[in-house]
This record gives structure tokens, C-alpha cells and sequence, in this order.
């Protein structure tokens, strides 16, 4: 895959993006997190598929101190690079947590340009019963002891876990050491919009074929998604067996075969 960039508003949006066929698949990672972690999903959809994958404003490679981190600003960034680098027609969008929060919010307002929606551990947003989450979040990423002086040094803090190692595998080097390639007070922001309301409106706004993937041990709610599926029937859901919230870094065999016979119908 080849890295791409797309021009948007003041901010630089980095692409990951390869293949060529007709359906286009976009992939949107979740708070913290980068394109590099779906490049698995992203390789296991080549050649048959054009794949990209966005590095969300504030994550990766992206501008890192974007101005706007508003949910409306995530939606533009995904339309503006769908218009940029694909022909036009319906694509498929996939987003995992808040990359899929930000997936509903392109197919409720942009129904012609979604063909099919993926959320992978993604819901309407709130917080219902979840308490003060972008709070915790950002004081866990306040917490990070940065600059790692190494490798071994940041895992003995962050430990050997599937999402841990993709920080790890991701991590910024500098000349002072090694760095997360996100700011916590951006991460703090970005959640906090997410956690602002419930979008309970703009699910029933989606038109495009929808699938929900949820692991067994994931974070959404069970009675949102009770009434996720009540407010629209036709929805179908898959739960992965063993998987916490990072489903395609815990079980990403059985993610990936999900995702492709999805996309194969």
C-alpha cells in the first residue's frame, strides 16, 4: 500500500491506500489509534478491492494538533477523501469504536455515498451508563511516562497487549526518544464529541446495508445494542467469540472473514 495525502480545511490527512478494484472499502480506526493497525484488514481485502485507510485528524501521520475535532469535522475529512481519491460511486465504510461512530455519521449524512456500513465495536456515542469515559481516557493517555527512552521501555508501561502492541509498533521516533503519535488532550476532545450525545437519530437515518461486529467481551452496551437492532431490524450482527473491544487485533482471522463474506453478498 502507498501512503497518500488529501488537503482538507488547514489539515493534512494521511491515507494509506492500494488495489484497484471496483468496490471501495474505507477503513477508519478508533481514538488512539492509526491506519497502521487495519493494514492487516486492508492486505486481506487486496487485490480484489481499493482499499483506504485514514489516518483520522489527530492520529498518525495526520495533522497532529487539528483545530477542529468536532464530529462534523471527521465526517468532511471521510468525504473529502472518498471524493478525492475514488471515482465517485458508493463506497463501503468500515470503523472500528470511534472510526465507527464516525462511519454512521457519513452514511446518515451522506446516504449516496455509502453503499454498506461496517461498525466493528462502534455504536451511537453517549455515555449512558459508561460514566465519564473521555475524562478516564485522557488521563490514562496524560499518564503515559513519554519520551519512552526504548522499545522495552515503553512495553514494560504498556504491556503485551494486542492494542499495546500496535502503540508499540507505531510509536514516533524522535530525536529525545519515542513518542505516541497522538497528543492526549486531542484524544480528550475528539472522545468528548463522541460522548456528547447519543446519535440515535442519524442511526435511523442510515440507508445502506448495515453490519455490526461486536466481540464478546467488547464495551457497547448491550442494551444500546438491544436498540440499535429495534430501531432498524434489518441489521445484521455477528459477536467474535473471546474478542474484547479491538477485535480486529485480538481475533483478526475470524474479523476478516466476517468482513469479506459481508462484503462478498
Amino acid at each position: 500500500m502507498q501512503r497518500v495525502t488529501v488537503r482538507r480545511d488547514g489539515v493534512v490527512l494521511s491515507c494509506l491506500e492500494g488495489g484497484a478494484g471496483d468496490q471501495v472499502v474505507v477503513l477508519l480506526h478508533g481514538l488512539a489509534g492509526s491506519a497502521a493497525e487495519l493494514v492487516p484488514t486492508a492486505e486481506a481485502l487486496l487485490p480484489e478491492h481499493h482499499v483506504i485507510v485514514v489516518d483520522q485528524r489527530g492520529h498518525g501521520y495526520s495533522t497532529r494538533r487539528p483545530r477542529d475535532l468536532s464530529r462534523r469535522a471527521y465526517v468532511e475529512d471521510v468525504v473529502a477523501v472518498v471524493a478525492e481519491l475514488t471515482s465517485g460511486a458508493p463506497v463501503t465504510i468500515v470503523g472500528q469504536s470511534m472510526g465507527g461512530h464516525t462511519a454512521l455519521l457519513v452514511a446518515a449524512g451522506y446516504p449516496e455515498l455509502v453503499r454498506r456500513l461496517v461498525l466493528l465495536e462502534g455504536g451511537v456515542g453517549g455515555r449512558d451508563d459508561r460514566g465519564d469515559y473521555p475524562a478516564e481516557l485522557g488521563d490514562f493517555f496524560t499518564s503515559w511516562p513519554v519520551p519512552f527512552a526504548d522499545v522495552r521501555h515503553a512495553a514494560e508501561f504498556l504491556g503485551d497487549t494486542p492494542i499495546a502492541e500496535a502503540w508499540l509498533r507505531d510509536l514516533d521516533r524522535r530525536p529525545d526518544g519515542l513518542w505516541p503519535r497522538f497528543e492526549p488532550e486531542v484524544m480528550r476532545t475528539a472522545i468528548a464529541a463522541v460522548a456528547a450525545r447519543a446519535c440515535w437519530d442519524e442511526w435511523q437515518q442510515v440507508k445502506a446495508p448495515t453490519l455490526l461486529v461486536r466481540g464478546e467481551h467488547g464495551i457497547i452496551p448491550a442494551a444500546e445494542v438491544r436498540r440499535m437492532v429495534s430501531l432498524r431490524p434489518d441489521v445484521e450482527q455477528v459477536v467474535v467469540s473471546g474478542a474484547g473491544h479491538d477485535v480486529h487485533l485480538e481475533e483478526r482471522d475470524a474479523w476478516v472473514r466476517i468482513l469479506r463474506q459481508f462484503l462478498s453478498r
